[in-house]
Protein backbone atom coordinates (compact mmCIF):
# COMPACT_ATOMS: atom_id res chain seq x y z
CA UNK A 1 0.00 0.00 0.00
CA UNK A 2 0.98 3.66 -0.21
CA UNK A 3 1.03 6.33 2.47
CA UNK A 4 1.72 10.06 2.73
CA UNK A 5 4.79 10.58 4.89
CA UNK A 6 6.98 13.48 6.05
CA UNK A 7 10.51 12.64 4.88
CA UNK A 8 13.88 14.25 5.54
CA UNK A 9 16.22 13.63 2.61
CA UNK A 10 19.16 15.90 3.51
CA UNK A 11 20.15 17.44 6.85
CA UNK A 12 19.15 21.09 6.91
CA UNK A 13 16.72 20.83 3.99
CA UNK A 14 12.96 21.33 4.35
CA UNK A 15 10.85 18.27 5.11
CA UNK A 16 9.14 16.83 2.04
CA UNK A 17 5.74 15.12 1.97
CA UNK A 18 6.26 11.97 -0.10
CA UNK A 19 3.99 9.11 -1.13
CA UNK A 20 5.86 6.04 0.11
CA UNK A 21 5.33 2.37 -0.42
CA UNK A 22 4.57 0.63 2.87
CA UNK A 23 4.97 -3.12 2.98
CA UNK A 24 2.72 -5.45 4.96
CA UNK A 25 3.51 -6.21 8.60
CA UNK A 26 5.75 -9.23 9.05
CA UNK A 27 5.90 -11.62 12.00
CA UNK A 28 5.57 -9.74 15.28
CA UNK A 29 4.55 -6.47 13.60
CA UNK A 30 1.38 -4.41 13.21
CA UNK A 31 0.14 -1.73 10.86
CA UNK A 32 -1.25 1.34 12.59
CA UNK A 33 -3.40 4.07 11.07
CA UNK A 34 -2.01 7.24 12.61
CA UNK A 35 -4.60 9.65 13.98
CA UNK A 36 -2.25 12.17 15.64
CA UNK A 37 1.48 12.79 15.94
CA UNK A 38 3.24 15.29 18.19
CA UNK A 39 5.76 17.85 16.95
CA UNK A 40 8.78 17.17 19.15
CA UNK A 41 12.17 18.85 19.39
CA UNK A 42 13.90 15.46 19.11
CA UNK A 43 12.95 15.29 15.42
CA UNK A 44 14.56 18.70 14.99
CA UNK A 45 17.84 17.25 16.28
CA UNK A 46 17.80 15.01 13.22
CA UNK A 47 16.72 17.78 10.86
CA UNK A 48 19.50 20.07 12.12
CA UNK A 49 22.18 17.37 12.20
CA UNK A 50 22.59 17.25 15.98
CA UNK A 51 21.54 13.58 15.89
CA UNK A 52 22.94 11.08 13.41
CA UNK A 53 20.50 8.72 11.71
CA UNK A 54 20.30 7.02 8.29
CA UNK A 55 18.64 9.12 5.58
CA UNK A 56 16.21 9.48 3.97
CA UNK A 57 14.13 9.17 7.11
CA UNK A 58 10.42 9.17 7.80
CA UNK A 59 10.07 11.59 10.70
CA UNK A 60 7.85 11.46 13.77
CA UNK A 61 8.21 9.45 16.97
CA UNK A 62 5.26 10.66 19.09
CA UNK A 63 2.18 9.05 17.57
CA UNK A 64 -1.12 7.33 18.26
CA UNK A 65 -3.79 5.65 16.22
CA UNK A 66 -5.58 2.38 15.67
CA UNK A 67 -4.40 -1.06 14.63
CA UNK A 68 -5.59 -1.93 11.12
CA UNK A 69 -3.59 -5.11 10.42
CA UNK A 70 -1.50 -7.60 12.40
CA UNK A 71 1.36 -9.79 11.22
CA UNK A 72 1.84 -13.50 11.92
CA UNK A 73 2.19 -14.42 15.56
CA UNK A 74 0.65 -11.23 16.97
CA UNK A 75 -1.87 -12.12 19.68
CA UNK A 76 -1.62 -9.23 22.14
CA UNK A 77 -3.30 -6.73 19.79
CA UNK A 78 -6.18 -6.96 17.34
CA UNK A 79 -7.60 -4.84 14.56
CA UNK A 80 -9.44 -1.84 16.00
CA UNK A 81 -7.31 -1.46 19.14
CA UNK A 82 -6.31 2.08 20.12
CA UNK A 83 -2.58 2.38 20.70
CA UNK A 84 0.07 4.89 21.63
CA UNK A 85 3.48 4.31 20.06
CA UNK A 86 6.55 3.72 22.20
CA UNK A 87 9.90 4.65 20.62
CA UNK A 88 11.93 2.65 23.16
CA UNK A 89 10.51 -0.90 23.01
CA UNK A 90 11.86 -3.40 25.50
CA UNK A 91 12.69 -7.06 25.06
CA UNK A 92 11.95 -7.95 28.69
CA UNK A 93 14.95 -10.28 28.85
CA UNK A 94 18.20 -8.26 28.69
CA UNK A 95 20.19 -7.04 31.70
CA UNK A 96 18.47 -3.64 31.80
CA UNK A 97 14.95 -4.99 31.40
CA UNK A 98 15.59 -7.44 34.22
CA UNK A 99 16.98 -4.64 36.40
CA UNK A 100 13.93 -2.37 36.19
CA UNK A 101 15.27 -0.11 33.42
CA UNK A 102 13.38 -1.09 30.24
CA UNK A 103 13.97 2.34 28.69
CA UNK A 104 17.66 1.34 28.53
CA UNK A 105 16.97 -2.01 26.82
CA UNK A 106 20.04 -2.78 24.72
CA UNK A 107 18.56 -5.66 22.74
CA UNK A 108 16.49 -3.34 20.55
CA UNK A 109 18.68 -0.24 20.70
CA UNK A 110 20.68 -0.92 17.53
CA UNK A 111 17.78 -1.50 15.10
CA UNK A 112 15.72 1.38 16.50
CA UNK A 113 18.52 3.90 15.96
CA UNK A 114 19.34 2.35 12.59
CA UNK A 115 15.79 3.20 11.53
CA UNK A 116 14.74 -0.38 10.82
CA UNK A 117 12.44 -3.03 12.23
CA UNK A 118 13.76 -5.69 14.58
CA UNK A 119 14.69 -7.92 11.62
CA UNK A 120 17.06 -5.23 10.33
CA UNK A 121 14.97 -3.96 7.38
CA UNK A 122 12.65 -0.95 6.91
CA UNK A 123 9.05 -1.15 5.72
CA UNK A 124 9.05 2.19 3.89
CA UNK A 125 10.39 2.61 0.35
CA UNK A 126 10.49 5.34 -2.29
CA UNK A 127 11.06 4.38 -5.92
CA UNK A 128 12.34 1.02 -4.74
CA UNK A 129 14.89 2.50 -2.31
CA UNK A 130 14.64 2.21 1.50
CA UNK A 131 13.33 5.02 3.66
CA UNK A 132 14.24 4.63 7.32
CA UNK A 133 11.95 4.93 10.34
CA UNK A 134 13.10 7.62 12.76
CA UNK A 135 13.25 6.05 16.24
CA UNK A 136 11.93 2.87 14.68
CA UNK A 137 8.57 4.57 14.06
CA UNK A 138 8.34 7.36 11.46
CA UNK A 139 4.80 8.27 12.42
CA UNK A 140 4.33 11.54 10.49
CA UNK A 141 2.49 9.28 8.08
CA UNK A 142 -1.05 8.14 7.40
CA UNK A 143 0.05 4.57 8.14
CA UNK A 144 3.09 2.96 9.77
CA UNK A 145 4.30 -0.58 10.37
CA UNK A 146 5.97 -1.10 13.76
CA UNK A 147 7.00 -3.96 16.06
CA UNK A 148 4.21 -5.04 18.38
CA UNK A 149 6.56 -4.12 21.26
CA UNK A 150 6.26 -0.48 20.15
CA UNK A 151 2.49 -0.44 20.70
CA UNK A 152 0.84 0.25 24.05
CA UNK A 153 -2.89 -0.46 24.30
CA UNK A 154 -4.86 2.53 25.63
CA UNK A 155 -8.44 3.18 26.62
CA UNK A 156 -10.22 4.31 23.42
CA UNK A 157 -11.76 7.21 25.34
CA UNK A 158 -8.37 8.94 25.30
CA UNK A 159 -8.24 11.31 22.29
CA UNK A 160 -5.53 10.44 19.78
CA UNK A 161 -3.91 13.86 20.25
CA UNK A 162 -3.49 13.18 23.97
CA UNK A 163 -2.42 9.57 23.40
CA UNK A 164 0.30 10.84 21.05
CA UNK A 165 1.75 13.13 23.72
CA UNK A 166 1.71 10.30 26.25
CA UNK A 167 4.00 8.52 23.79
CA UNK A 168 6.86 10.95 24.44
CA UNK A 169 6.56 14.42 26.03
CA UNK A 170 4.23 13.52 28.88
CA UNK A 171 6.00 10.29 29.77
CA UNK A 172 9.39 12.02 29.60
CA UNK A 173 8.32 14.97 31.75
CA UNK A 174 6.02 13.36 34.32
CA UNK A 175 8.30 10.33 34.47
CA UNK A 176 11.35 12.47 35.24
CA UNK A 177 9.50 13.78 38.29
CA UNK A 178 7.77 10.63 39.53
CA UNK A 179 10.19 7.89 38.39
CA UNK A 180 13.65 9.41 38.14
CA UNK A 181 13.64 12.01 40.92
CA UNK A 182 10.77 10.59 43.00
CA UNK A 183 9.92 14.11 44.16
CA UNK A 184 8.68 14.24 47.74
CA UNK A 185 5.54 16.07 48.88
CA UNK A 186 6.23 19.57 50.18
CA UNK A 187 9.51 19.94 48.29
CA UNK A 188 10.72 22.73 46.02
CA UNK A 189 11.24 22.23 42.28
CA UNK A 190 12.75 24.35 39.50
CA UNK A 191 12.04 23.43 35.88
CA UNK A 192 14.25 24.95 33.21
CA UNK A 193 12.46 24.94 29.85
CA UNK A 194 8.72 25.41 29.32
CA UNK A 195 8.09 23.31 26.24
CA UNK A 196 6.04 20.13 26.13
CA UNK A 197 8.43 18.19 28.38
CA UNK A 198 8.91 21.06 30.84
CA UNK A 199 5.17 21.71 31.16
CA UNK A 200 4.66 17.98 31.67
CA UNK A 201 7.16 18.25 34.52
CA UNK A 202 4.95 20.96 36.03
CA UNK A 203 2.02 18.55 35.92
CA UNK A 204 4.18 15.82 37.45
CA UNK A 205 5.43 18.08 40.24
CA UNK A 206 1.86 19.07 41.05
CA UNK A 207 0.88 15.39 41.19
CA UNK A 208 3.83 14.70 43.50
CA UNK A 209 2.68 17.40 45.92
CA UNK A 210 5.60 19.80 45.48
CA UNK A 211 4.98 22.96 47.46
CA UNK A 212 7.01 25.31 45.26
CA UNK A 213 7.18 24.83 41.49
CA UNK A 214 9.38 27.40 39.75
CA UNK A 215 9.45 27.50 35.95
CA UNK A 216 12.28 29.20 34.06
CA UNK A 217 12.06 30.02 30.34
CA UNK A 218 13.28 32.64 27.87
CA UNK A 219 9.73 33.23 26.57
CA UNK A 220 8.05 35.40 29.19
CA UNK A 221 4.60 34.81 27.70
CA UNK A 222 4.74 31.21 28.90
CA UNK A 223 4.58 32.35 32.51
CA UNK A 224 0.80 32.61 32.79
CA UNK A 225 0.41 29.26 31.04
CA UNK A 226 2.82 27.56 33.45
CA UNK A 227 0.94 29.03 36.40
CA UNK A 228 -2.36 27.76 35.03
CA UNK A 229 -0.95 24.21 35.03
CA UNK A 230 0.24 24.39 38.62
CA UNK A 231 3.49 26.35 38.74
CA UNK A 232 3.76 28.67 41.74
CA UNK A 233 6.36 31.03 40.23
CA UNK A 234 7.75 31.95 36.81
CA UNK A 235 11.24 33.38 36.34
CA UNK A 236 12.24 34.77 32.92
CA UNK A 237 15.61 33.40 31.84
CA UNK A 238 18.29 36.05 32.34
CA UNK A 239 21.55 36.98 33.99
CA UNK A 240 20.24 36.71 37.57
CA UNK A 241 18.00 33.67 37.22
CA UNK A 242 19.94 31.71 39.86
CA UNK A 243 19.64 34.59 42.32
CA UNK A 244 15.92 34.77 41.73
CA UNK A 245 15.47 31.03 42.22
CA UNK A 246 17.46 31.16 45.46
CA UNK A 247 15.47 34.16 46.66
CA UNK A 248 12.31 32.09 46.29
CA UNK A 249 13.79 29.27 48.40
CA UNK A 250 15.20 31.04 51.44
CA UNK A 251 18.56 31.57 49.75
CA UNK A 252 19.28 27.83 49.56
CA UNK A 253 18.18 26.75 46.09
CA UNK A 254 15.64 24.09 45.18
CA UNK A 255 15.43 20.49 46.30
CA UNK A 256 15.13 19.35 42.67
CA UNK A 257 16.28 21.15 39.51
CA UNK A 258 15.02 19.73 36.19
CA UNK A 259 16.58 20.49 32.80
CA UNK A 260 14.17 20.09 29.87
CA UNK A 261 16.09 21.91 27.12
CA UNK A 262 19.12 19.79 26.27
CA UNK A 263 21.59 22.70 26.40
CA UNK A 264 24.89 22.46 28.33
CA UNK A 265 24.58 26.03 29.67
CA UNK A 266 21.12 25.28 31.05
CA UNK A 267 22.36 22.02 32.57
CA UNK A 268 25.06 24.00 34.38
CA UNK A 269 22.44 26.51 35.58
CA UNK A 270 20.49 23.63 37.12
CA UNK A 271 23.55 22.65 39.14
CA UNK A 272 23.74 26.17 40.53
CA UNK A 273 19.98 26.33 41.20
CA UNK A 274 19.91 23.16 43.33
CA UNK A 275 20.57 23.49 47.05
CA UNK A 276 23.36 21.59 48.81
CA UNK A 277 22.11 18.02 49.05
CA UNK A 278 19.72 18.64 46.16
CA UNK A 279 19.19 16.72 42.95
CA UNK A 280 19.70 17.77 39.34
CA UNK A 281 17.77 15.79 36.72
CA UNK A 282 18.84 16.10 33.09
CA UNK A 283 15.93 15.12 30.84
CA UNK A 284 16.53 17.34 27.80
CA UNK A 285 18.27 15.59 24.92
CA UNK A 286 21.59 17.38 24.36
CA UNK A 287 23.27 17.27 20.93
CA UNK A 288 25.59 14.34 20.36
CA UNK A 289 29.17 15.28 21.21
CA UNK A 290 28.23 18.17 23.51
CA UNK A 291 29.83 18.46 26.94
CA UNK A 292 28.74 20.03 30.21
CA UNK A 293 30.89 21.43 33.02
CA UNK A 294 29.68 19.87 36.27
CA UNK A 295 32.52 20.57 38.74
CA UNK A 296 33.38 17.57 40.85
CA UNK A 297 34.35 19.77 43.78
CA UNK A 298 30.85 21.25 43.92
CA UNK A 299 29.19 17.86 43.65
CA UNK A 300 31.37 16.44 46.42
CA UNK A 301 31.47 19.34 48.85
CA UNK A 302 27.77 20.13 48.48
CA UNK A 303 26.59 16.51 48.10
CA UNK A 304 24.57 17.27 45.01
CA UNK A 305 23.25 14.39 42.91
CA UNK A 306 23.07 14.49 39.12
CA UNK A 307 20.77 12.00 37.40
CA UNK A 308 20.02 11.43 33.75
CA UNK A 309 16.42 10.72 32.83
CA UNK A 310 15.86 8.95 29.51
CA UNK A 311 12.22 8.69 28.49
CA UNK A 312 11.24 9.49 32.07
CA UNK A 313 12.84 6.25 33.33
CA UNK A 314 9.55 4.78 32.18
CA UNK A 315 7.99 1.36 31.79
CA UNK A 316 5.77 2.30 28.82
CA UNK A 317 3.49 -0.76 29.09
CA UNK A 318 2.83 0.25 32.71
CA UNK A 319 3.15 4.03 32.59
CA UNK A 320 1.21 4.91 29.42
CA UNK A 321 -2.04 3.37 30.74
CA UNK A 322 -1.40 4.92 34.17
CA UNK A 323 -1.02 8.40 32.68
CA UNK A 324 -4.09 7.82 30.52
CA UNK A 325 -6.12 6.86 33.59
CA UNK A 326 -5.02 10.04 35.39
CA UNK A 327 -6.14 12.02 32.36
CA UNK A 328 -9.54 10.30 32.24
CA UNK A 329 -10.01 10.88 35.97
CA UNK A 330 -9.35 14.62 35.55
CA UNK A 331 -6.07 14.54 37.47
CA UNK A 332 -3.73 15.29 34.56
CA UNK A 333 -4.66 18.21 32.29
CA UNK A 334 -3.10 17.05 29.04
CA UNK A 335 -5.56 18.83 26.75
CA UNK A 336 -4.11 22.18 27.78
CA UNK A 337 -0.62 21.18 26.61
CA UNK A 338 -1.82 21.17 22.99
CA UNK A 339 -1.71 24.80 21.90
CA UNK A 340 -1.77 24.33 18.11
CA UNK A 341 -2.75 21.68 15.58
CA UNK A 342 -1.57 21.26 11.98
CA UNK A 343 -2.16 19.21 8.86
CA UNK A 344 0.69 17.03 7.62
CA UNK A 345 1.31 19.44 4.74
CA UNK A 346 2.09 22.16 7.30
CA UNK A 347 4.90 20.24 8.98
CA UNK A 348 7.63 22.76 8.14
CA UNK A 349 5.54 25.59 9.59
CA UNK A 350 4.97 23.49 12.71
CA UNK A 351 8.70 23.19 13.33
CA UNK A 352 9.32 26.86 12.58
CA UNK A 353 6.75 27.90 15.20
CA UNK A 354 8.16 25.39 17.69
CA UNK A 355 11.64 26.88 17.29
CA UNK A 356 10.25 30.39 17.71
CA UNK A 357 8.78 29.40 21.07
CA UNK A 358 5.25 30.11 19.97
CA UNK A 359 3.75 26.81 21.16
CA UNK A 360 3.90 24.50 24.15
CA UNK A 361 3.11 21.38 22.15
CA UNK A 362 1.64 21.14 18.69
CA UNK A 363 0.10 18.09 17.09
CA UNK A 364 -0.35 16.98 13.50
CA UNK A 365 -3.86 15.59 13.03
CA UNK A 366 -4.73 13.01 10.37
CA UNK A 367 -8.18 12.53 8.90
Amino acid sequence: MQTRTAVLHVVGDPIVIETLDLSAPRAGEVRVRIRAAGVCHSDWHLISGATQHPLPAALGHEGAGEVVAVGPGVTRLKVGDSVSLNWAPACGECFYCLHDSPSLCDAYLAPIWAGVMLDGTPRYALAGQPVYHYCGLGCFSDYVVVPVQSCVLLDPRVPASVAALIGCAVTTGVGAVLNTAQVRPGSSVAIFGAGGVGMSMVLGAKLAGAARIIVVDRVAQKGDFAMSLGATHFVPAGDDVIGEVRALTGGRGVDYAFEAVGAPAVQEACLAAARPGGMIVLAGLAPMGSSTNLPGAVLTRQEKTVKGSYYGSAHPQRDFPFLASLYLDGLLDLDSLITRTYRLEEINSAYAEMLAGGVVRSVVLFE
